[in-house]
């Protein structure tokens, strides 16, 4: 029983405690709803407000923009009438200077109006002057314009035909006296003309190809190789379908063998432009100096003569490169000392002075291309500038017949030269004759202002011309040509005609750092 009390007393205690604790936790919630809406009330208003002062600031901000952009409207719309204003003072001032130049623009018209009818009444007046003077003539003279005419053209007709009857006469007689002369030198023009081989052998050089494409590479793009060579030579390359073969063209022999030196070299070396092509020129220039003073010594120690200045010994090697009908001149002239020392030594002359006179006797030759004369006349200058003997001077001026031989030695020379040669003298004055015209053709373009320098070619047949781009513009180089051409024909006799080529060429030079 008592266990039971206990049970109840225990259920009623919690059923009092869970109330208790019921009736606890509902206050405590009401007491934070509350809290919760107070403090709801007061965000709400807290954001009423925000949003109040945020409104505010919005209008304020609006306000400013759209007080800055009217601004910028009333800048802008000031700026514009400024310029529409500065616009309108120009067309003002322009309309101005258009009236005042059509103002000045009448007065001009009218005083030309003016001189054309001035000049209009002056040349009334001069015609009845002149009118009035052929009548006054006629009166005096007696006869009409026409009769005047007819008798001036008789009387000029009479004097013509006795002038031209006089020149026909002394034409007659110089042609009586030069006809043996001319003869032989149509003769010996045929002849010449006929030695295809020997002026072949004495213009032109030929130059092995490894193949047909170097030919190509020679060229270079737009031909600026093959212009580079020709320009720094003074050669003219002819490429045409020989196979693997370039020919080498020039009446100078030493330009033929610098170009075809450069042009071996540039070949082996593979490396074809014009800045290598400049270099390689170059080199082939002291190559060949170099080969001209050795061929000069050589030439005195093979003969035995020494004391010779040394000046004379290179020029003297220099015939190495020069060839007479096909004959090498400096062979021909160590043979005709050795001739002449032998024919000497069998007379009991002296040995040692004919055969210096022998081996000099053609040594003019060498500076033909660059000095005009004959080599006879080259060689005695030569020979004097140089301090050679009497003998030697004179054997060389008498060694053609220029001058009567009027000693042993100069006899020596003289037939030592003709057994060396085997041909007659007239022919070799041909082929001087040749040379000449060549360096007169190259002297005659040099004369004219802005030429740097010409170089004959194609056995002159063509003359190339070097100007510069500073003096001589575009527009002056076919004036200029025409003029070359012109005075090539009056002061020249040649066959055929001449191509005058003029180059221009401009080059920039900068080294990059």
């Amino acid at each position: 029983m008592e266990i039971v009390i206990a049970i109840c007393a225990v259920a009623a205690g919690i059923v009092i405690g869970f109330f208790a604790g019921f009736v606890y936790r509902k206050r405590v919630a009401e007491k934070a709803i509350g809290s919760a809406e107070s403090e709801a009330g007061r965000i709400i208003e807290d954001a009423k407000k925000q949003a109040e002062t945020k409104r505010k600031e919005g209008v304020i901000e609006a306000k400013e923009e759209a007080l800055r952009i009217k601004n910028e409207a009333e800048a802008e719309l000031k700026e514009r009438r400024n310029e529409v204003s500065r616009l309108e003072r120009r067309a003002i001032q322009k309309e101005e200077n258009l009236d005042k130049k059509l103002e000045s623009l009448e007065k001009k018209e009218n005083t030309l109006e003016k001189k054309i009818r001035d000049n209009d009444a002056l040349r009334e007046e001069i015609e009845q002057l002149r009118q009035s003077q052929v009548d006054e003539l006629q009166r005096v003279s007696g006869m009409t314009v026409e009769d005047a005419r007819t008798t001036l053209l008789e009387r000029v007709e009479t004097d013509a035909r006795h002038e031209m009857a006089q020149k026909l006469s002394e034409i007659e007689q110089q042609y009586k006296e030069t006809a043996d002369e001319k003869a032989k030198n149509i003769i010996t023009l045929a002849i010449q003309r006929c030695a295809a081989d020997s002026v072949s052998e004495a213009t032109v050089s030929v130059v092995d190809l490894p193949n047909d494409e170097m030919k190509g590479r020679i060229i270079g793009r737009e031909g600026r190789n093959i212009r580079a060579i020709e320009t720094l030579t003074g050669v003219d390359l002819i490429i045409d379908d020989t196979p693997e073969a370039i020919t080498i063209s020039t009446f100078n022999p030493v330009r033929r063998e610098i170009a075809r030196i450069a042009l071996e070299k540039l070949i082996s070396d593979g490396r074809i432009h014009p800045s290598r092509i400049e270099e390689m020129v170059e080199k082939s220039r002291k190559e060949v100096e170099n080969t001209i003073k050795k061929e000069g010594e050589q030439a005195t120690f093979e003969v035995g003569i020494h004391g010779i200045n040394h000046e004379l010994v290179k020029i003297l090697g220099r015939l190495k490169f020069r060839t007479s009908y096909g004959q090498n001149v400096l062979k021909h002239s160590i043979e005709v000392a050795h001739i002449a020392g032998m024919i000497a030594s069998e007379l009991g002359v002296d040995a040692t002075l004919a055969k210096r006179a022998g081996l000099l006797h053609d040594i003019g030759k060498a500076m033909s291309h660059e000095v005009d004369g004959s080599h006879v006349q080259i060689g005695v200058d030569l020979a004097r500038k140089y301090k050679e003997s009497k003998d030697v001077i004179h054997a060389i001026e008498a060694h053609h017949g220029d001058v009567e031989p009027t000693t042993l030695v100069a006899m020596i020379v003289q037939a030592a030269d003709a057994i060396s040669a085997a041909r007659p003298g007239a022919r070799r004055e041909n082929l001087e004759n040749y040379i000449k015209r060549l360096q007169r053709l190259e002297e005659i373009a040099n004369s004219f202002d802005g030429i740097e320098k010409s170089f004959a070619i194609q056995a002159g047949r063509e003359i190339r011309i070097m100007v510069k781009p500073e003096q001589v513009g575009d527009d002056d180089m076919l004036f200029l040509s025409k003029e070359i051409a012109k005075k090539i024909e009056s002061e020249l006799e040649y066959p055929g005609q001449i191509k005058i080529h003029l180059i221009r060429e401009t080059r920039a030079y900068e080294y990059a750092k």
